[in-house]
């Protein structure tokens, strides 16, 4: 289904929707409604992100865009309908129980109903994490009821409520994001709508308790399905992980843990597999309860925003330890974002950073049963952006490795590269980005538990004698650097900046990049300038413009993005990495390792001039 694209503008395919034997009063009575285009509604890497004002209030907006949608997949196209209704295909909803969730849910219903979706799976209260959905879509049967596809109701770590941010992305058939092809379809539908269809006395959804109703006329069924938001995606876990050997590390005195959900979707998951299952106590868990504005916070697991774990785990906002006079501070800690497919770690008093984190899992993949019983890992990935730790990992250990643009959909083409396209077979794969994302490929999403379970995991394998004094967080990612080198590396964001200003600045490095090569700066020379373009080895897609880069010639990069998961505005980033081999200098400030490059970094974008400001917002 997630391959077919077709135009909404196409009214041979929206009349062979309502054509045929319809009721015309009763809950499954469809009705037109006339629309118009709304600008904007182009799918960024992870779906279409504003203001809950603009789908609120503006009319027909998220309606628009759901229409697009599914006839961008086929289900508004006559033929694909009826295949839908016989085969008995469900259409997963679910989001991360932010603001609005719930009226979009109930929209959602009545738009797939009139086109002909016969069968709704949705997450109980509204709520299903990102990776669940994608384990859902993958893992839940019987086989003739699997989803052809999914909303998923998010807009990641930005912040919720009413006057912040509201998100909505489709996942296809295999559990991963649209491709690129598909959401080109998607955007090229929203600017020639010209109207759609709903049931608009389709009953309200009861979201509150799990169960299955029937809603029928004399011409067709429709059946909804509450599903159980964690039971999927727990189950799934506790195949890849040795739970017995996780427990057994979770319960040892000298070992104790916080995981901070943020209010987030993710604190179901948690306490289900942390308490549940692991049989720790729940306040191991905090801020577990999702909310729809996320507690009033900003539910991005980074040192900034996850505040209440960072001071608990002794750091201050730059990964600098703070004195915690005679305060126990927690062995271990975690933070998951509003959808729970992103991850912080840290030990006591330790930060870890995203690549580095990546880069131990993939050097230590062997512990995790999912991949040792697979004959181990055969493949990484990371985004352009991410720190080069894990190629030297790969290289060490002879994996295939990928430097893909940022998205979670270039690393699940890799994942499918023999599944889908018949090529080679890149699994056991394990994939991951600088901004907090990590994941493999038993799910086709990042996945924040299954990076906690990951470290969880090594920390267990590494501390199998408890006679001996406990191996730390900090003592695994120090090995690691005596035996590969430290990726010094920051990301400075410039967030809420104006658009057309940040373009612009954009822009003329983009234009400079041939300039710029072979210049020396400072202590640095550009070995090369250019704007990152990626062919895709599996479909042979290419994606252009996907940041600009200034390789020096020491190994030391700087990276520049526009964010494209912004609920307003624009977000700059910035990326600085410097490898350092020497085994005397691994343990220096990152702020202090940096200094003199990020200078030529500001340098080389002018940020000041173009936006005002060369003072970042977040730095991790």
């Amino acid at each position: 289904m997630g391959n077919k694209t077709s135009t909404a503008a196409d009214a041979k395919g929206l009349s062979a929707v309502v054509s045929g034997e319809r009721s015309e009063t009763g809950p499954l009575k469809i009705e037109k409604v006339t629309t118009s285009p709304i600008d904007g509604q182009k799918p960024g890497t992870s779906g279409l992100r504003k203001k809950t004002k603009v789908f609120a209030e503006t009319d027909n907006y998220l309606e628009n865009f759901v229409a697009s949608t599914l006839f961008a997949v086929g289900a508004g196209q006559g033929t694909d309908a009826v295949e839908l209704g016989s085969t008995g295909q469900s259409l997963l909803i679910g989001g991360d129980g932010r603001y609005y969730n719930d009226v979009a849910i109930q929209k959602i219903v009545k738009i797939g109903a009139a086109m002909g979706i016969t069968r709704f799976w949705i997450g109980k209260d509204g709520l299903l994490s990102t990776p669940a959905v994608s384990s859902i879509i993958r893992e839940r049967g019987p086989a003739w009821q699997k989803p052809f596809g999914a909303f998923i109701l998010t807009a990641s770590h930005n912040p919720g409520g009413p006057e912040e941010d509201f998100g909505i992305k489709y996942n296809c058939g295999n559990g991963g994001p649209a491709p690129e092809g598909l959401t080109d379809a998607i955007f090229e539908n929203t600017k020639v709508i010209s109207e759609y269809i709903t049931c608009p006395d389709f009953p309200e959804v009861d979201l509150s308790t799990v169960g299955t109703t029937v809603v029928s006329d004399e011409f067709r069924t429709v059946t909804i399905e509450v599903i159980d938001s964690t039971e999927t995606q727990v189950n799934l876990l506790k195949t890849v992980f040795d739970f017995d050997q996780i427990k057994t590390l979770l319960d040892r005195e000298d070992f104790s843990m916080v995981y901070d959900s943020m209010h987030g979707v993710n604190g179901p998951y948690a306490k289900k597999v942390l308490v549940d299952v692991l049989g720790q106590d729940e306040s191991t868990c905090v801020n577990a309860e999702p909310k729809d504005d996320f507690g009033g916070g900003h539910a991005d697991p980074n040192l900034t925003y996850a505040k209440e774990l960072v001071e608990t785990m002794g750091l201050d906002k730059t990964g600098a330890k703070i004195d915690v006079g005679d305060r126990k501070v927690p062995t271990f800690g975690a933070a998951a974002d509003g959808d729970g497919d992103r991850n912080m770690i840290l030990g006591t008093q330790f930060f870890v950073t995203p690549s580095d984190s990546l880069a131990v899992i993939a050097a230590n993949a062997d512990k995790i049963p999912f991949f040792a019983r697979q004959g181990g890992l055969k493949g990484v990935a990371r985004s352009m952006p991410t720190s080069g730790a894990v190629d030297l990992v790969a290289k060490e250990l002879g994996f295939d490795l990928f430097e893909t643009p940022t998205g979670w959909k270039y690393f699940g083409n890799l994942m499918d590269s023999k599944e889908i396209y018949k090529g080679k077979d890149y699994t056991p794969f394990i994939c991951g980005e600088e901004s907090f994302g990590t994941g493999s490929n038993h799910v086709r999403e990042k996945d924040g538990i299954w990076a906690v379970l990951a470290w969880l995991q090594i920390l267990a394998a590494s501390n199998t004698d408890s006679s001996k004094p406990l191996v730390t967080v900090e003592d695994i990612v120090t090995e690691h650097w005596k035996k590969y080198g430290r990726n010094y590396y920051c990301r400075w964001d410039f967030e809420g900046v104006d658009k057309a200003k940040a373009t612009e600045m954009m822009d003329k490095m983009r234009k400079a990049v041939k300039k710029n090569t072979g210049r020396k700066m400072g202590e640095y020379t550009i070995k090369v300038s250019d704007d990152f373009t990626y062919v895709d080895p599996v479909d042979k897609s290419i994606s252009k413009q996907q940041g600009i880069r200034f390789l020096m010639t020491d190994g030391s990069r700087v990276i520049f993005r526009l964010s494209g998961t912004a609920g307003s505005g624009a977000t700059v980033r910035m990326y600085i990495e410097q490898y350092q081999g020497d085994k005397s200098k691994l343990d220096l400030k990152v702020s202090e390792a940096l200094e003199e490059l990020v200078k030529v970094a500001l340098e080389l974008c002018d940020i000041k001039t173009f936006c005002g400001t060369e003072t970042p917002t977040v730095i991790t």
